[in-house]
């Protein structure tokens, strides 16, 4: 069995796999989103692998990570625009 963290998603507290990207830690909550288009509008991931720029979070206070790029480990505090 893979060893767990405890992040913290938009303030509440979730135990995921080690090393699981921050996109799949969010898929498995199932949020539906990373953040909101500048008209509003929901977006997600869609690539996966860092070109589309769709899974950008805040990361430990940091505006504009990539999710799909970012492991998460403990202590991580992830935050979407909701």
């Amino acid at each position: 069995m893979a060893e767990m963290v405890c992040v913290t998603i938009d303030g509440e507290p979730v135990s995921v796999p080690a090393l699981t990207t921050v996109t799949a830690a969010l898929a498995m909550q199932a949020r539906a989103a990373t953040r909101r288009s500048v008209s509003g509008e929901a977006r997600n991931a869609l690539c996966g692998m860092g070109v589309c720029y769709e899974c950008r979070v805040s990361v430990d206070g940091r505006a504009h990570t990539l999710g799909c790029q970012t492991l998460c480990r403990e202590g991580l505090v992830i935050e979407t625009a909701r």
